[in-house]
């Protein structure tokens, strides 16, 4: 009696928990089916064509790469109106010139097509790009100085990765070679260091958000380019935060890493950009400007070094960091040289944003566990001038490879 019972009482569960579900799942479809509903009617009906005034559609192109050889000009560009667009005709320096377009044909919203123009541009000379659409709606580009675009052989590949590990791997080493004289430090002077690196990191989170927000407004408006870069930079932030805290707070060599991915990011888009200005001849990247990405770099070295300093890692750990800090800007450089898009730049840069904002939260986390008092650690004599000291001496440095 009791076993039926006990059937009897299991049942009826069965049947009301896959009602439930049943319930649940047509809950969800019917929506979505009547968004879809919606959505063909739109199509199909186009009640909008009633608000016609005969206006031509909203059109927008924008450049995105622009490429100089012997053959002539090739520019990429991007369409991003309301309805799709004919390209007409092209100026090149307010004259007529003759054309190919790939993919041929009308660009939809979002598409790319290459222009081709087989025009003698002359080096050093700045030239201007006049397109025309068939609605007579025109969109400007200017070459400011004209050099032949590098190419994707091993001659350009090699000298570029040769440029990224002067200004980005060379100076990150030779910052973590203090790391021995800087073992003897007492309390203050770890908090010094680790100040000093909260102020190089806070220097590098403002100008690597600076130049993101600067490309996104030069990316196509269906980008969305501030909502890009905003929500890139959160979410690199949250995603390494969880990461770096599932298995506790990162400390010594765990946050050593953390603060080496966060430079790392960021020589990415330090490397993009000297790539593309490189490419399109405006910054003479002369022996002036390397040493002054070299000294500009050489702090992050140290920072890298600080949380180590209790207890020294083995070499390869050494070797591992400055690879991950540093060698980013050779990638940037080969990226930004021979592929640059000024959307993808942004995008870099706000993920090495958040990434930076991540390890600032740590290394002021591990300033007031170490030193013992919590947050009056933060308004400590040594913590302020490191904090200082960091933010001046990237911002000096800085004035040496601004061009």
């Amino acid at each position: 009696m009791n076993e039926v019972s006990h059937v009897a009482a299991a049942d009826p569960t069965a049947p009301v928990g896959s009602g439930k579900s049943r319930a649940a799942l047509l809950w969800l479809i019917l929506p979505l089916a009547a968004l879809g509903l919606a959505i063909t009617w739109l199509l199909v009906s186009d009640p909008l064509r009633n608000f016609g005034n005969g206006a031509p559609p909203v059109e927008s192109l924008t450049f995105e790469r622009t490429i100089l050889s012997s053959d002539g000009i090739r520019v990429l560009v991007r369409a991003g109106g309301s309805e799709p667009m004919t390209i007409a005709q092209v100026q090149v320096d307010d004259a007529y010139w003759q054309f190919t377009q790939e993919p041929a044909g009308p660009l939809g919203r979002g598409a790319t097509a290459w222009i081709h123009l087989p025009f003698p541009w002359v080096l050093g000379e700045a030239h201007a790009i006049n397109i025309v659409t068939n609605t007579g709606a025109t969109f400007e580009h200017e070459i400011a100085v004209a050099v032949s675009t590098p190419t994707r052989d091993a001659g350009n590949l090699a000298s570029h990765a040769l440029l990224g590990v002067l200004v980005g791997l060379v100076p990150v080493a030779i910052g973590m070679m203090f790391y021995p004289a800087l073992r003897g430090v007492g309390r203050n002077g770890m908090n010094f260091l680790l100040a000093l690196t909260v102020g190089l990191l806070a220097y590098l989170l403002v100008d690597a958000a600076a130049e993101a927000f600067e490309l996104a407004g030069e990316s196509a408006a269906l980008f969305q380019g501030q909502a890009m870069v905003t929500l890139a930079a959160a979410a690199s932030f949250l995603l390494l935060m969880a990461a770096g805290r599932r298995d506790g707070v990162p400390t010594r060599l765990a946050l050593a890493t953390f603060i080496a991915l966060g430079i790392g990011l960021h020589n990415l888009g330090e490397g993009l950009a000297i790539g593309a200005a490189f490419a399109a001849g405006a910054a003479g990247l002369g022996t002036f400007l390397v040493l002054g990405f070299m000294l500009h770099n050489i702090t992050e070295g140290i920072g890298i070094s600080a949380p180590m300093l209790k207890k020294r890692p083995p070499l390869w750990a050494f070797v591992g960091l400055a690879l991950l800090a540093g060698g980013p800007a050779v990638i940037g450089l080969w990226i930004g040289s021979l592929a640059y898009a000024p959307q993808w730049s942004a995008l870099a840069l706000a993920v090495g944003s958040g990434a930076i904002l991540q390890v600032i939260v740590e290394v002021t986390a591990y300033l007031m566990r170490s030193d013992g008092r919590g947050p009056a650690a933060l308004t400590a004599p040594a913590t302020m001038a490191g904090l200082a000291a960091g933010v001046l001496f990237m911002y000096v440095t800085a004035m040496l490879v601004k061009v």
